[in-house]
């Protein structure tokens, strides 16, 4: 071989293992506790349900929809806590996403009871009464 071929090879083997060098990258770890798992849905969803359900369930004893609102919300997020606290305990794997997506599903189950209850109430008035009578109120 001679010297420019020699050099020419030196050359394309240095320029192969720095192109290899830079395009290898450290090996990272997956994240074990993703913001998009597939347990975050869960913990969206089921927070969605307790919180529209508690706010239901409140509108059998409370008149104001705000304070329907803060007992959706109270139930919803003290169930999502136990959760966690469980978790905590040893009996799973405890994470503040977890708790972050409870929060999340928690103001969109009270929004969506909010508007129904909205929508329901604009359509059906309850009754007022007036001494003796009964009236609609508009």
């Amino acid at each position: 071989m001679t010297a420019v071929g020699r050099g020419g090879a030196l050359l394309l083997s240095l320029a192969t293992a720095g192109a290899l060098t830079l395009a290898s990258r450290t090996a990272r770890a997956a994240d074990p506790d993703p913001w998009f798992g597939p347990d975050k849905a869960l913990h969206f969803g089921f927070s969605v349900g307790l919180a529209a359900g508690g706010y239901g369930v409140s509108t059998l004893v409370l008149d104001k929809p705000w304070q329907r609102a803060v007992a959706g919300a109270g139930f919803s997020l003290t169930l999502g806590a136990a959760k966690e606290l469980y978790d905590l305990s040893g009996h799973g794997d405890p994470s503040w996403r977890d708790f972050t997506w409870d929060v999340v599903g928690t103001a969109v189950g009270v929004g969506i009871a909010l508007l129904v209850d909205a929508a329901v109430s604009s359509s059906n008035p309850r009754p007022v009464l007036r001494g003796s009578q009964m009236a609609i109120a508009f």
